[in-house]
């Protein structure tokens, strides 16, 4: 079985802390391992998704949809969706 890699140092979790974390992800099952996994992914997507209407309040739903897809998978994806749209009338 493979171990994790040591702690990044600049990371704010005390030692003990992080002992325990890991000692309850160890005992995880695969599945629910999954689900946490999912859990935070979902979590995360509605952050951003909440970040960015916090900065752009006048985009329509369209618009923040766009912006994610600029984040999380780059500008170009992101151009053509937006043309894609537009080809499209919306």
């Amino acid at each position: 079985m493979e171990t994790m890699p040591p702690a990044d140092p600049t990371n704010d979790t005390a030692a003990e802390a992080e002992a325990v974390q890991l000692d309850c992800i160890r005992r995880m099952s695969p599945l629910e391992c999954l689900r946490a996994g999912c859990r935070m992914s979902n979590r995360g997507r509605r952050l951003a998704f909440e970040a960015i209407r916090a900065r752009h309040p006048q985009a329509d739903e369209t618009e923040v949809r766009v912006r994610y897809i600029e984040l999380a998978y780059g500008a170009e994806l992101a151009a053509d969706v937006r043309l894609w749209l537009r080809d499209r009338g919306r």
